[in-house]
């Protein structure tokens, strides 16, 4: 039977992409966990997993299996029920919301489905992830876990507004709100004048500020430091999953790093140029070589043959991201999250909107000069703002006197 035949059938193409992406899904979140405890290993002078498998790769599959085998314990007076879905609830948004994502240019192998509002379906399904932190954190009737999903509520709304109004720039920008035309819209030459260069929105000045506060607010939004606050171990005993044993502990990681795995994704397909490899467009340098065999080379690095390849690069860059600042950073404290969120990052990107909807509506030259002023104005009136944190002081006394 014919391959294309098969993929263009509405179901067994639809079973196919599914597999994949599942497949890849599944497969790859043993390896992230492998990669952050070696690259964290690395980068604190410690050996890390070395022991079952080359380089340790099968710890993380041995510890699953552990994790399966683990006695379950469920405290007292916990909601059964709700405490038994919650951490079902936290992974199925990061298989749905990457159902949408396309890896590469052929259209009947990615996405499993072409959504026209997929930039906001993405949104709004990632969303859902945090009803299965506090759901949780309410079930296991454990006032830690309760204060561990409720910061994670917040949490998710201080940052989601900030990394809307970053999409916002992109969207307009592109014109659609379709992945795969987002895509397309940054393989034209660079700002429609530059043919040798891909138009990735990251290299534009508004692009840039959008890439930021996005990359930002998705470590706030997958819960990772330093905005790990509803975990955080030194004030909550790690916070919404306290009372969570055996494999239901397993699966609000696997919901973790499936759901950092989608917005690395994310962050590729709209800010990075997708699939293509380089912002130099290759096959214009090869149209323009003499060298055959130099130009074959070129075309072969941008065909769609090895698209994937380069997609999956930028995603294992992306959870590196996530590693060092994981390995350099402090945790905040909770004043300073909701400071950066609503003094910081939400101001700015609704400036930066603000700024790209003048320069597709006027041109370049209003636009840059929109850009200088909302740049001035939000270095007058935020930075003061964040820098005023609630000042803290310790009191050393020489003998600990009781409260009365």
């Amino acid at each position: 039977m014919d391959l294309n035949a098969v993929l263009a059938h509405p179901f067994w193409g639809a079973l196919i992409r599914i597999i994949i992406a599942l497949g890849f899904l599944l497969s790859i979140v043993p390896f992230l966990i492998w990669w952050e405890r070696r690259l964290l290993s690395w980068m604190q002078d410690r050996i890390g997993p070395s022991r079952v498998g080359p380089f340790g790769l099968l710890q993380t599959i041995c510890d699953g299996v552990k994790l399966f085998f683990k006695e379950e314990i469920q405290p007292r007076g916990v909601d059964r029920f709700v405490w038994m879905i919650a951490p079902g609830i936290a992974l199925f948004p990061a298989m749905t919301a990457y159902a949408t994502i396309p890896w590469g240019p052929n259209l009947q192998l990615t996405p499993v489905a072409n959504v026209n509002i997929g930039v906001l379906y993405v949104l709004a399904i990632s969303s859902l992830g945090v009803y299965g932190i506090v759901l949780g954190g309410w079930a296991s009737n454990n006032k830690y876990s309760l204060l561990g999903g409720l910061r994670s509520s917040a949490q998710l709304i201080s940052y989601e507004l900030a990394m809307g109004f970053s999409l916002g720039t992109v969207i307009i920008a592109a014109g659609s709100l379709e992945l795969p035309k987002i895509v397309a819209s940054q393989l034209e030459p660079f700002w429609g004048s530059v043919p040798w260069l891909h138009n990735w929105f990251i290299l534009t000045p508004w692009g840039f500020i959008g890439g930021m506060i996005f990359l930002v607010s998705m470590v706030a939004e997958t819960n990772r430091t330093p905005f790990d606050l509803p975990e955080a171990e030194s004030e909550l005993i790690a916070g919404f999953h306290t009372e969570y044993s055996s494999m239901k502990f397993a699966v609000f990681f696997m919901g973790e790093y499936a759901m950092m795995l989608v917005f690395s994704a994310l962050f590729t397909v709209l800010f990075l140029g997708g699939w293509s490899p380089l912002p130099v467009n290759l096959t214009y340098l090869a149209d323009h070589t003499s060298v055959a065999w130099l130009a074959g080379l070129l075309r072969f690095l941008e065909s769609s043959w090895i698209a994937g390849f380069w997609f999956i690069g930028k995603l294992v860059g992306g959870i590196s991201f996530y590693i060092w600042l994981r390995a350099t950073l402090p945790r905040l404290r909770y004043d300073q999250l909701m400071a950066l969120g609503w003094k910081g990052l939400m101001p700015l990107a609704i400036l930066n909107l603000a700024a790209v909807s003048i320069w597709i509506a006027f041109g370049i030259v209003p636009g840059l000069i929109a850009a200088v002023a909302i740049t001035v104005l939000f270095l007058l009136v935020t930075m003061g703002g964040l820098k005023k944190f609630e000042a803290r002081s310790v009191t050393l006394l020489d003998e600990a006197v009781p409260l009365r």
